[in-house]
């Protein structure tokens, strides 16, 4: 019986912002590396829509295991001028995340005829209306007050795409990936998909309040690590002891614990006998840093040393764990944390 089960469906997300030489470094892949990208991932890969990536996965239907979307985030102008192209030469189609508010307004970002032109090939979706940072207060701002904020700003945001292009995904990115329980949990009663900056796969068991993408540009445009992450495979996480990714500026964080989901669970994707859990790997900063496994009778948990105390901006936890059966593919974990300034301001 064991060996008819197939694993879930599952997929990795890649993401861009500029594909340009004339663009800020961090933000950037450069327009003849994005065609090194596209080359390989045609050679090995199967790029597929979101919207059928999304349907295969919450459905478990059957879908190519190589599968990749590709996104984009801002709407910049260069996605048009450079991207587009090579996109529909290899017959690719994309999404791009947009801010309406903020399309034409600078010689940078797309205008709505461009957007349209860049149809079918391209789906547009919400990035908010004006890139703000999502998880920030104003001044004598309860939280009753700020999220009601925020979800005027993303249902704005989502009605003025409708209107413009005559559809509604509810796909939100999070401006620069950050988010907090409250606001993840309050857009998927909504309806929402969100989509984060943290690393990963996709799957039936993913939580759809902050997928993981692959950032593809600046440092991460490196074809030889893109090769390990977009064939990476879904870690099937249950619950974590970070509630929130928000943190406090100087808040101390000895340790954290990682719960798989119920091993009689995963005897429907073979995860539990493909996984080697005695070769599991967290990295912190680019080094690597301690994780002890312990197999109970239900569940696997992972207690990950971080000994960190937390200063200003956007940082990440990857946990990563060979399969047996699939070579040189990795299952993968990533938990992300944002802090903000003492004042209370995140980091651009």
């Amino acid at each position: 019986m064991m060996g008819q089960l197939k694993p879930h469906s599952s997929f990795t997300i890649l993401q861009y912002h500029h594909i340009s030489d004339r663009t800020p470094s961090i933000t950037s892949t450069l327009p003849e590396i994005f065609e090194e990208h596209l080359k390989y991932i045609n050679e090995k890969h199967k790029v597929i829509t979101l919207e059928n990536a999304l349907d295969a996965v919450k459905n478990d239907f059957p879908m190519p295991s190589n599968s990749v979307v590709i996104t984009f985030d801002d709407g910049y102008l260069s996605i048009f001028e450079n991207a587009h192209t090579l996109l529909k030469k290899y017959n690719m189609p994309y999404t791009v995340f947009i801010n309406p508010d903020e399309i034409g307004r600078s010689h940078l970002q797309l205008n709505w005829q461009q957007i349209k032109e860049m149809k079918p090939l391209a789906t547009f979706a919400n990035h908010t209306l004006d890139h703000i940072h999502l998880v920030e207060k104003i001044a004598n701002e309860t939280d009753e007050m700020w999220l009601t904020r925020i979800i005027q700003n993303i249902q704005s945001a989502e009605k003025k795409i409708e209107s413009q292009l005559g559809y509604s995904k509810k796909w939100l990115a999070y401006p620069y990936g950050e988010f907090n329980a409250q606001l993840k949990n309050a857009l998927l009663k909504l309806g929402y998909v969100g989509f984060a900056q943290h690393s990963g796969a996709v799957n039936i068991d993913s939580d759809f309040g902050a997928l993981p993408r692959f950032p593809a540009a600046g440092i991460y445009a490196n074809l030889d690590t893109l090769k390990v992450k977009m064939k990476s495979l879904p870690m099937p996480i249950a619950e974590t002891s970070i509630h929130d990714p928000v943190m406090s500026v100087g808040e101390a964080l000895h340790s954290f614990t990682v719960k798989t989901l119920p091993l009689k669970h995963w005897s429907a994707n073979l995860s539990a006998s493909d996984m080697k859990f005695d070769s599991i790997a967290c990295y912190f900063k680019g080094e690597s840093i301690p994780v002890v496994t312990q197999n109970n009778t239900t569940d696997i948990e992972m207690n990950v040393t971080l000994a960190h105390t937390f200063g200003p901006g956007r940082i990440r936890v990857n946990c990563t764990a060979p399969s047996k059966s699939l070579k040189g593919r990795y299952y993968w974990y990533s938990q992300p944390f944002f802090v903000p300034t003492e004042k209370g301001k995140f980091l651009e």
